[in-house]
């Protein structure tokens, strides 16, 4: 998908260069997108004051961030804070009743699925598809929240008989990683994409020979530089919910979409083991009707 000319891109390419800025860089970021009032007509110098930083350093960050000059990034974070979905991000607050808790969590969920489909790179997709649906063993690396998606998705899996192990342990990723050869496929989970346990284990997976995948937030992220593939999500922060809420819904979808891409690559097979997984826990349903 071509997010070249997709206003949408705008937020999620910004933030996700975050990473390599240095701090005061991204303070410079952030001042520009706390300012209500940046428009079209957002001098650069009252950028530079805002921030406190020189002109020249507006115009550099600007330029890292891989737009031609302020001007061509004044004209486009303009147009992506006049989107529907930018106005939906709202921040929580003590004083919100329980609707409007409500309305700000599910727009952000909204949001962030808009902007990772914005984003979404479908030839890394359709490679992914490739390698778990014809991998020998597939190894899934995970910490925290990420290997709850990890064993998410390998739960879908194994219910089409695609058998996948998850490993939350570090040890474990390191012993499982050791054993994969070209044959296999390792997929490292991590938002951050700088989770130390995920990128040795993945690391070494590809050191013996295996295929790599990640899923992160972060394109740019030292997870998402040693993967043969990378699936990338995009959210927005913010201090209470911060960015692993809403990423994690547009992980989930993605996850969905490689299980039926998985599924639909031998789709008899599939429908064949998805009857035998159903009908062999069919007895532990309490709506069975005697």
């Amino acid at each position: 998908m071509n997010s070249d000319n997709d206003p949408r891109a705008v937020g999620p390419r910004i933030r996700m260069m975050m990473p390599k800025l240095t701090p005061l860089e991204a303070r410079v970021v952030e001042t520009v997108f706390a300012l209500r009032s940046f428009s079209d007509e957002t001098a650069l110098k009252d950028v530079a004051t805002e921030a406190g930083v020189s002109e020249a350093m507006v115009v550099k960050i600007t330029k890292k961030l891989g737009f031609q000059g302020y001007r061509d990034f004044r004209s486009a974070v303009a147009l992506y804070n006049r989107l529907p979905t930018a106005e939906m991000h709202q921040e929580l607050s003590a004083e919100d009743t329980s609707r409007e808790i409500v309305q700000k969590v599910f727009r952000t969920s909204i949001q962030a699925l808009e902007e990772t489909l914005s984003i979404f790179d479908i030839e890394a997709f359709d490679r992914a598809a490739d390698l778990v649906y014809r991998a020998r063993q597939r190894d899934f690396y995970g910490v925290g929240g990420s290997a709850q998606i990890a064993r998410d998705v390998a739960h879908k899996f194994l219910r089409i008989g695609v058998r996948a192990s998850v490993q939350d342990d570090s040890h474990l990723m390191l012993m499982s990683a050791s054993l994969l050869g070209p044959d296999d496929v390792a997929i490292g989970f991590s938002h951050s994409g700088n989770t130390t346990a995920v990128i040795d284990a993945v690391q070494l997976a590809r050191k013996n020979g295996a295929r790599t995948i990640a899923v992160t937030n972060y394109n740019g992220s030292a997870l998402a530089s040693i993967a043969d593939v990378v699936l990338c999500s995009t959210a927005q922060g913010s201090p209470l919910m911060g960015e692993n809420a809403a990423a994690r819904i547009a992980q989930l979808n993605i996850l969905d979409a490689l299980f039926m891409a998985v599924a639909q690559r031998n789709y008899q097979a599939a429908e064949r083991n998805l009857e035998k997984t159903m009908a062999a826990v069919m007895s532990k349903r309490k709506d069975k009707i005697p």
